[in-house]
């Protein structure tokens, strides 16, 4: 395993946030962020824009944009968007470099989380694409349900790959591979991750996988074997997309990833006072 490579790690309290029980604070989402901004990560997956009605913890995300210290920090800022509208609300923010965009293979799913259907979203990414260039964005596109899906729609890996390869058409370099209910094997995210990362060396395969505290290091492990650079975590492993309508399983837990990944020396600028304490604000949101 080669491990002279620099991993990217995207930590994602807006997946932790979304599905949260009860409204979580603007000051605390503000408190929470900022505290992670000092920690080293890559990126910060921080808020959505998205309709209310559909996510009604993300509606303060433009005040809490509007709270964040970025004059000190080399971490960067993903907002998630649906569509088209939400999209043309997230560019005009200088302080945000990604939009992200969950794309499904699951009919069903990209029904529940976008209120569109998989062609519709595919048009979506090109004009959102090109939203993107005009504004100086990049555009991360995720493969939601991934690696199979609970609502009994087609699925095989060849779909997945079809797909990718009409959005790297498009223009899209950044694609991350979602795990979005938890059911990839260790094989199934070391094989498609590594046929993607050889098919597509120009552009940035990712993983965002959903694992429980005993399966985590074998899909993690999985996907570095395959090449993997680039990684969703959340701290406390919490999280999942509330429109997926099943027992959620939590996102992949910073806690755990972060010493291993260390200990490889592959991650070598996280500040441990600074961790310490967001994973404290983390206990204290997520109670």
């Amino acid at each position: 395993m080669d491990f002279q490579r620099k991993i990217k790690l995207i930590e994602c309290p807006r997946d932790a946030m979304q599905g949260w029980a009860h409204f979580i604070p603007t000051a605390k989402k503000i408190e929470y962020i900022n505290a992670l901004l000092k920690v080293g990560f890559d990126t910060i997956d921080f808020g959505s824009f998205v309709s209310p009605k559909a996510i009604p913890q993300m509606a303060d995300t433009k005040d809490v944009l509007k709270g964040l210290t970025l004059n000190n920090t080399n971490t960067k800022l993903l907002a998630i968007i649906a569509n088209t509208r939400g999209a043309e609300e997230a560019v005009v923010y200088d302080e945000i470099s990604y939009l992200g965009f969950p794309f499904s293979v699951s009919e069903t799913f990209q029904q529940r989380n976008t209120n569109a259907s998989i062609a519709d979203s595919f048009s979506n990414v090109e004009l959102i694409h090109h939203l993107c260039v005009k504004n100086r964005k990049e555009m991360v596109v995720y493969i939601s349900m991934g690696f199979g899906n609970p609502y009994g729609d087609v699925y095989n890996e060849e779909i997945v790959f079809e797909w990718v390869n009409k959005l790297v058409a498009l223009g899209i370099k950044t694609i991350s591979l979602a795990d979005t209910v938890g059911v990839a094997t260790a094989e199934q995210v070391n094989k498609m991750t590594s046929y993607l990362i050889q098919q597509l060396p120009e552009i940035e395969i990712g993983v965002h996988l959903h694992s429980t505290p005993l399966n985590w290091k074998d899909k993690m492990d999985a996907a570095l074997e395959a090449g993997c650079t680039r990684f969703d975590g959340a701290l406390k492993g919490i999280g999942g997309c509330p429109m997926a309508g099943d027992e959620l399983v939590g996102n992949m837990n910073t806690e755990l990833m972060l010493p291993y990944l260390i200990q490889k020396g592959l991650l070598n600028n996280i500040n441990d006072a600074e961790l310490k304490k967001a994973m404290q604000l983390a206990t204290e949101i997520f109670i």
